[in-house]
């Protein structure tokens, strides 16, 4: 029995249909940009491992600073403990985060990253005896799987079995070119006849949705407006953060800034588990009081874990290495040539791009569900072709590791123009 047969009797695997996915390839080896399963066939892993491994697989930067902490601490406890990793990360972070951000909150996922800011945001006016239980989020948003963050989200086959035990929010339109002013509208209306606690956004790029992209003007007034209306504003930076933009966070590109981050994936170069929530001041203190009942009653075993805090600070030095900044700028000039390519290609269309990420939309005479039939068409080619990629529905994105090359890019370029050919 291979490794794939033992998978299948032993392992329930994320977003999958069990009844109809059939043997899953089994990765045994990785390195750079390249993966290779247990028969020896290679996989360009296209969407950097869902898009947290943006220096390659087998890095040796990241693993000899996990080795040498492993050496040192593998693990200590944060409750009423702290250690230097952390202490050493949360410097080297505010050299980076936007200007008002003053605290940092660790957890372990991106989804509990976001379940860390709703909670601070909901008590926060809880301390202050004012009932504000309602929060504001884009449609089509995709926050993560715990309770809030999936009450967040507007992907609705993702949490139509969990409604009437959610959170209450009020979605508005996502703010695309002509659509600005009926989002601005939209939210004002939420603000007015909710009680409002937080809109928690993606920043300029909707990744779940497709890749679903907006301009940082819009999401400024955005801002703007529930600053003017003191409600707190959480830019959801899991997917976008670390250079995926191509500046360190797309939050980066605004005027205006948050009141929260939530940082995970790239955030430890796709080695270990670990996620970030940062915060103003003013947050802080709204839990700062002699009265223990007020304090954040929130955490996670692995909280500020030592091992992943040196793997992350790997992963700051690489980002801001100068062969990691001229490889995202490569990338993304690549990406604009094969756009203008691809863009007149008759079954294309639209496409975008932004930094690392590009997105074509394929024409279709009926609307694509998530998990659809052109999706599942189009993920096989792709996987049969050693590229990996994961289609939404009828949008085909690339999201690749900042090690992949030009004749890696290429490949993945044409295999993406070939797929085109199938439906």
């Amino acid at each position: 029995m291979n490794l794939s047969e033992k998978d299948q009797l032993y392992h329930w695997h994320p977003y999958t249909q069990h009844k109809t996915s059939g043997l899953l390839p089994a990765i045994v080896k990785g390195e750079g940009a390249v993966l290779w399963d247990e028969n020896g066939k290679e996989y360009l892993d296209a969407i950097a491992s869902w898009w947290v491994n943006p220096f390659g697989h087998s890095n040796r930067e990241m693993a000899d600073a996990i080795y040498k902490q492993l050496t040192t601490l593998e693990h200590v406890l944060f409750g009423g403990f702290t250690n230097q990793p952390a202490v050493a990360l949360s410097e080297q972070l505010f050299r980076i985060l936007p200007f008002n951000q003053k605290k940092i909150f660790f957890s372990d996922n991106g989804s509990t990253a976001v379940e860390v800011a709703l909670k601070a945001a909901l008590q926060f006016f809880y301390n202050k005896n004012e009932r504000r239980t309602t929060v504001i989020a884009f449609e089509d948003a995709f926050h993560g799987d715990t309770f809030g963050a999936m009450a967040s989200s507007g992907i609705s086959f993702f949490t139509e079995a969990f409604q009437g035990s959610l959170i209450d929010v009020v979605r508005i339109p996502v703010p695309t070119k002509g659509r600005e002013n009926e989002s601005k509208k939209a939210l004002h209306q939420a603000i007015n006849f909710k009680s409002c606690a937080a809109f928690i956004f993606e920043p300029l790029v909707q990744g779940a949705a497709g890749m679903v992209m907006y301009e940082p003007e819009i999401l400024d007034e955005l801002i703007s407006i529930c600053r003017e209306n003191q409600v707190f504003t959480i830019a959801d930076e899991v997917m976008t953060g670390f250079g995926k933009t191509g500046k360190t966070f797309a939050c980066d590109y605004l005027q205006q800034k948050p009141d929260m981050m939530c940082l995970s994936k790239a955030l430890t170069g796709g080695t270990i588990p670990m996620a970030i929530t940062t915060f103003t001041q003013e947050i802080f203190d709204g839990f700062y009081h002699d009265d223990t009942n007020k304090a954040l009653f929130h955490g996670h075993t692995f909280t500020a874990n030592p091992t992943g805090c040196a793997a992350a600070l790997a992963s700051l030095k690489l980002l801001q290495s100068e062969e990691m900044q001229a490889n995202i700028h490569r990338i993304s000039q690549k990406h604009q040539v094969f756009q203008k390519h691809i863009q007149l290609h008759p079954k294309v269309a639209t496409t975008r791009t932004l930094g690392v990420i590009f997105a074509l939309e394929i024409r279709t005479e009926n609307q694509e569900s998530y998990y659809g039939s052109l999706r599942n068409k189009l993920y096989q080619f792709f996987i049969e072709n050693g590229v990996i990629l994961r289609p939404v529905g009828n949008i085909v994105y690339i999201l690749p590791p900042y090690v992949m090359t030009d004749a890696q890019l290429e490949k993945v370029y044409q295999v993406v123009e070939n797929a085109l050919e199938i439906v």
